[in-house]
């Protein structure tokens, strides 16, 4: 059986993680040093879409941490919102290995760093399109 309010609340711990360490992502990237070479407003354009995923993550981070029964009661919002959540998280998954393929920073923290992500990315697929599932099978 799918233990989905267990498995959504270790995806919303686990994405509040993730939000947490996006924080050190700009430095250890050197983001600031990258983007001087861009227009200002590419730059501002950047800054806000990493905003913007920074506020999902954070957001898909806290309901499934605190309120993960409500995400598989079967009704309408949490079909709607666990759909969502599990075409983000599976598109990022598609995004990781079509788009980005190898260019991670050689060493070993970018190595252990990267399949740490990929490994959360791929669980938090699963979980919301299992969460999805059941919500439309109730």
């Amino acid at each position: 059986m799918f233990k989905s309010a267990m498995l959504i609340h270790l995806a919303g711990v686990g994405q509040l993680l993730l939000v947490i360490a996006s924080t050190f992502i700009p430095r250890m990237l050197h983001w600031r040093e990258e983007l001087a070479a861009v227009k200002p407003l590419t730059r501002r354009i950047f800054w806000t879409y990493a905003v913007y995923i920074l506020g999902t993550n954070t957001f898909f981070g806290i309901v499934s941490a605190f309120w993960p029964g409500g995400l598989v009661d079967g009704s309408h919002a949490a079909r709607a919102l666990t759909t969502f959540m599990a075409a983000y998280w599976v598109g990022r998954v598609v995004v990781q290995f079509v788009w980005f393929g190898r260019e991670a920073p050689e060493g070993l923290k970018f190595r252990v760093a990267e399949a740490a992500l990929v490994t959360g990315f791929i669980f938090f697929a699963s979980v919301y399109v299992g969460a999805a599932w059941v919500n439309f099978t109730r």
